[in-house]
């Protein structure tokens, strides 16, 4: 039975289980989904075990599954890398490339990044997935082929480049009072707070800071994502305490404030040994690192602009 095994059909196992989804598998692996489905047939023939189950609207991996992937991996990457042709031409690229990131990401980097990638590879597709704080798992998993955010990963298998460092500051509306008053840290944790917590699983780099000092804070509101705090913040007297580059691009005649703390967030982009020498990988990765440099200089130019 293993002459029926062939390098396409693993990869297909592999796709399912990552994407938890027959149609996931086959837009990743760019196949109809009746191929995926002919080829977990087989699979589940050669192995007997149906490999995947349904639970309510998902499917989910048998613990054979689990245990054949862990194994298959290792190996799929090898012949991946070893497949991957040693020059690389843009404009003959085909294929998908996974970006995971946050609203941070999404808006300061990923559309000039986007626009380069369509003018150079326009038979890439880019698909991106939000990371919120399981950026390490989907890489770890093949969720992701390339994760950017203010993670650090550590382990053999993971790789990391800096992309551009920013800072936090506060942002109000106009009538706030600490929009022009001088404050304090004290200040600071008594004013009334809105806080992106993603589902109440993360926290800002700057809270156990502050708690560190003895500074704790009690949100006002808590919101899952950066991607409504304008509305919210007009007419309010909430402050929000975000990165600099996404706090200069929000609407509403906000007005900025420094963060009472220097808080340094470094934006990072990470990727695993599955896609490091990847030729599509590689080239989207210093094509990401490129469009940073670009608003690294922008940036630079902005404040010098402000200080003259």
């Amino acid at each position: 039975m293993l002459d029926k095994l062939d390098l396409g059909t693993l990869r297909t196992l592999a796709a399912i289980h990552d994407a938890a989804s027959f149609t996931g598998a086959a837009e990743r692996l760019g196949v109809e989904q009746s191929t995926v489905s002919y080829r977990i047939k087989a699979l589940r023939r050669v192995f007997g075990d149906p490999l995947f189950v349904r639970a309510g609207n998902s499917i989910v991996a048998t613990p054979r599954c689990v245990d054949l992937v862990a194994t298959l991996r290792p190996m799929l990457i090898a012949m991946e890398q070893a497949l991957t042709p040693g020059d690389f031409c843009p404009g003959n690229a085909q294929g998908q490339v996974v970006i995971s990131c946050n609203f941070h990401e999404r808006r300061a980097l990923i559309p000039d990044a986007l626009r380069r990638i369509r003018e150079n590879a326009p038979g890439l597709r880019i698909e991106l997935h939000e990371a919120a704080v399981e950026g390490r798992r989907q890489l770890s998993e093949g969720l992701a082929d390339i994760v950017l955010g203010p993670m650090n990963m550590d382990g053999e298998s993971f790789y990391r480049r800096r992309l551009f460092t920013d800072r936090y500051v506060c942002v109000m509306d106009p009538a706030n009072p600490l929009a022009t008053a001088a404050f304090t840290v004290q200040d600071y944790r008594d004013a009334q707070h809105l806080v992106v917590t993603h589902n109440g699983r993360w926290e800002a780099l700057f809270v156990p800071l502050l708690r560190a000092q003895g500074v704790s804070l009690m949100p006002t509101v808590s919101v899952p994502s950066h991607d409504s705090i304008e509305r919210l913040l007009v007419g309010s007297r909430l402050v929000a305490s975000i990165p600099e580059r996404l706090a200069r691009q929000l609407e509403g005649g906000l007005i900025i404030r420094p963060f009472p703390i220097d808080v340094p967030i470094e934006i990072n982009m990470s990727w695993t040994d599955r896609t490091h020498h990847s030729g599509v990988h590689v080239w989207v990765r210093q094509l990401l690192w490129e469009t940073a440099r670009q608003l690294r200089v922008s940036i630079q130019d902005q404040e010098a602009v402000r200080d003259a």
